[in-house]
């Protein structure tokens, strides 16, 4: 469950940064401008693919490389929050490139010729799935290590087959077929 939540936190904050985020009016225009958050913020799609991505390798990672997994995921929250926050608190400022855009002022002076700015609600969900992969990036650092392991193909310390005196079962046999061995050779 917990993997899911933070695939689908990053799945959230990949769709609230595809949405409009940032309206505006300029000075002596009635025409609304919007802007989305990846637009006022680029840094959102790798860190919101970086969470999805995370949740994937969490699916064959081993006890210490998931604790590594859980505070990057923890980290990534945090890094959505602050972008998010940055735009949710100076909206004028997020939008000050494509103000430059429309109008060819740059600076201070654009800010000023905003006659009207709101910010949508698909920002707060970015803040939302941030909030929420923090969470659940700490509960992976702390709780992972009792989590069973993911299998025996994905296990780095791998025996020979019939190296410890067992029976080989055909999994190791193709394993072994795989590695250019001949499992038939000790059968001889």
């Amino acid at each position: 469950m917990t993997l899911f939540g933070i695939a689908l936190s990053g799945a959230a904050a990949l769709l609230a940064g595809s949405q409009t985020w940032i309206s505006f009016t300029l000075a002596g225009t009635e025409k609304v401008e919007t802007v989305t958050g990846h637009e006022a913020n680029a840094a959102l799609s790798p860190i919101s693919i970086a969470m999805f991505a995370a949740a994937l390798a969490l699916t064959i990672a081993g006890p210490v490389f998931r604790r590594v997994l859980g505070l990057l995921v923890a980290l990534l929250g945090a890094g959505l929050v602050a972008l998010t926050s940055g735009v949710i608190a100076a909206p004028v400022a997020a939008v000050s490139s494509r103000i430059t855009e429309l109008t060819g002022i740059a600076g201070e002076a654009a800010g000023a010729s905003v006659a009207w700015s709101s910010v949508s609600a698909w920002a707060w969900v970015s803040v939302a799935a941030g909030v929420a992969a923090i969470l659940l990036g700490a509960i992976v650092l702390l709780f992972s290590g009792r989590w069973r392991s993911a299998g025996r193909k994905y296990d780095s310390d791998r025996r020979a087959p019939g190296g410890d005196g067992a029976e080989p079962d055909r999994i190791s046999e193709w394993d072994s077929l795989s590695r250019g061995e001949d499992p038939s050779e000790d059968i001889r």
